[in-house]
């Protein structure tokens, strides 16, 4: 990772948080994603969904989540 990147200092990690939160929306268009994604899986319902769109859309969610954590 270079300096200055999209991980560094807090205002670069809001970005790229935003930009991972903006990409996840486009790829659920019908769900109802907020900003914070750990309160996402927080107030998710199991068994509200179909088995296998439940294990996707957690799994998508907790990419997000982790791409954010490592910044990239």
């Amino acid at each position: 990772m270079r300096p200055g990147g999209a991980g560094s200092g807090p205002g670069g990690r809001d970005a790229f948080a935003a930009q991972v939160c903006g990409e996840l929306c486009a790829e659920l268009p019908d769900e109802d994603l907020g900003q914070d994604l750990d309160d996402c899986l927080d107030r998710y319902e199991l068994g509200s969904k179909p088995r296998c769109e439940e294990v996707e859309y957690l799994e998508l969610v907790q990419e997000a989540i982790d791409r954010i954590e490592r910044g990239r």
